[in-house]
């Protein structure tokens, strides 16, 4: 059995992109963002799992780099979706104990597809 959730450490060289569909997966909605511990990235929803991609910026050229997939939990392995906050609201999705929070545009729209990718996969 695999791992629910993989992270792997941070690559030196930045310049190629790491996110790599599986035979069968599409990629349903990707966007910029911050999660609270991992920082800058790209979170990525595929009808199999939830990614995170980090990215590096400078501010001098307003440019930013792919980096390395540093998270990445299958659908079936998330215990819970929800949204979190007041002013400043989080898409949290928690799996195996832990929590992610990402500061997203439109967390409804990540929700309700999150969910319903969840319930596809279970039929």
């Amino acid at each position: 059995m695999t791992a629910a959730i993989v992270i792997y450490p941070s690559p030196k060289n930045k310049n190629v992109s790491a996110f790599r569909p599986e035979p069968g997966e599409k990629r349903l909605f990707d966007e910029d963002c911050s999660e609270d511990t991992l920082k800058s990235g790209i979170l990525v929803l595929t009808n199999h799992r939830i990614i995170f991609q980090e990215t590096t910026g400078r501010m001098a050229t307003f440019s930013k780099e792919e980096g390395e997939v540093v998270l990445q939990i299958p659908l079936d392995r998330i215990s819970a979706v929800r949204s979190e906050g007041f002013l400043v609201k989080k898409l949290v999705i928690e799996s195996e104990g832990k929590a992610y929070k990402f500061g997203v545009f439109s967390i409804g729209k990540w929700e309700k597809e999150i969910k319903a990718q969840m319930a596809a996969r279970k039929s």
